[in-house]
């Protein structure tokens, strides 16, 4: 009996690996505060200090993509952290950030994997 457990433990695990992972997705696009990117409409942050003072004063940080979307980073532990401390350097600049993406009733987040300043030609 034991063996047999063994084995129905080994065949899970082995097709449990055998799945594909699916890929990350990478969102381009700047890092500004979300009341700015709501209120005011920006398709780019003002400048960097502002960005800051509005995530210094807790409005969160949201990525707003080329394409107008907007993402909400999200973390995947619980119970959920805030994303600003780790988003902070980037503030007000352009980033290529990827992670699973999620979807729900129109809006979007993302748990970031990585995210990395967006060189000046990308």
């Amino acid at each position: 009996m034991k063996s047999l457990m063994v084995v129905a433990t080994l065949v899970a695990l082995t097709l449990g690996g055998t799945r594909s992972q699916e890929p990350a997705t990478i969102v381009r696009g700047y890092v500004l505060d979300s009341a700015c990117a709501f209120i005011k409409n920006l398709k780019k942050p003002v400048s960097r200090d502002c960005a800051l003072s509005c995530a210094k004063a807790g409005s969160p940080l949201v990525i707003l993509a080329d394409d107008g979307t907007i993402y909400w980073p999200i973390s995947s532990s619980m119970p959920a952290t805030g994303q600003n401390p780790r988003l902070m350097k980037f503030a007000g600049e352009r980033v290529i950030a990827s992670g699973k993406v999620f979807e729900r009733g129109g809006s979007h987040a993302i748990v970031i994997e990585k995210i990395e300043a967006a060189s000046a030609s990308k």
